[in-house]
């Protein structure tokens, strides 16, 4: 008994589809399930660190592709293989291309409009810096740690007392425009007892405090950065030759030398004079 032609014909279509339905599931399982990947990464712990990080409602395959020709020869190999190790990165290695994908919004705000994220447009859109500079991490793991900052800015570390572990985020807000980011509320949330108001008061933290020199603020600075001609003022002069400096009367952050403060600091050097007089050259 012999099959006519459309039976045949008929039986064709069928196998022709089925292997059809059968590479479409297949390739829609290969590209959409994480299964698929778990199957060799299983034992290497990169789909159980999936599964806890941030990304784990991410499919796999939007971070990670292969080609069509390295994944069947890939598939071969697990068949043939069983679960021996891959000793090299498999794939078209995508991933940091692939983040603008989602994270778009934080990178796209430009130097003109920083509402979200400044730092991201000035290091991504600007400065042209790949994810992976800063978000290198581990696998699944992307936060940027502390001291990433110290690749490209170099020596730009804090100097003062309990600063080992300071974070350059503390003071450079890299959501906001960081052109604000020393006025004097963020500073006294750490250092507190700074005066209000007082002759200095207007100013900056950061006018006489280089958090990134070593060098502390002395008279030198006072008298180069504001105070040019006040050595010529009254009896300036005559304390700076004896090599008194300007906080040895005036004391830092309040600067005023009020009469209680005169009796004992005059006092110290000679007979007790009242400060008003001290304007006047004598």
């Amino acid at each position: 008994m012999t099959l006519s032609d459309s039976i045949k014909g008929f039986i064709l279509a069928v196998i022709v589809m089925g292997m059809f339905l059968y590479g479409f599931n297949y390739y829609r399982y290969s590209q959409t399930d994480p299964d698929f990947c778990s199957q060799c990464h299983q034992l290497k712990g990169a789909h159980a660190d999936w599964l806890k990080s941030r990304h784990h409602d991410v499919l796999c395959q939007q971070c990670h592709q292969l080609g069509n020709i390295e994944q069947n020869v890939r598939l071969i190999s697990y068949v043939l293989t069983g679960n021996n190790p891959i000793g090299v990165t498999h794939g078209r290695y995508r991933p940091w291309e692939e983040c603008i994908k989602c994270h778009a919004e934080d990178m796209a705000q430009g130097s003109v409009s920083p509402s979200r994220a400044f730092g991201h447009a000035r290091h991504v859109a600007m400065k042209q810096l790949a994810c992976k500079e800063c978000h290198s991490g581990t696998k699944h793991d992307f936060p940027s740690p502390q001291d990433t900052c110290e690749k490209c800015h170099q020596g730009k570390t804090v100097h003062g007392l309990e600063s080992a572990d300071f974070s350059c985020l503390k003071c450079h807000s890299f959501i906001k425009n960081p052109l604000p980011k020393f006025d004097r509320t963020r500073c006294t949330k750490c250092h507190v007892g700074i005066p209000s108001k007082g002759a200095m008061a207007s100013l900056t933290c950061h006018y006489c405090h280089k958090p990134h020199k070593k060098e502390k603020p002395g008279s030198a600075t006072c008298i180069a950065e504001c105070h040019k001609s006040e050595a010529s003022v009254g009896q300036h002069g005559v304390h700076w030759k004896k090599d008194i400096g300007c906080m040895r009367c005036h004391k830092p952050h309040s600067w005023r030398l009020t009469p209680e403060r005169a009796k004992a600091n005059c006092s110290a050097c000679h007979a007790y004079r009242d400060p008003k007089m001290f304007k006047y050259i004598l």
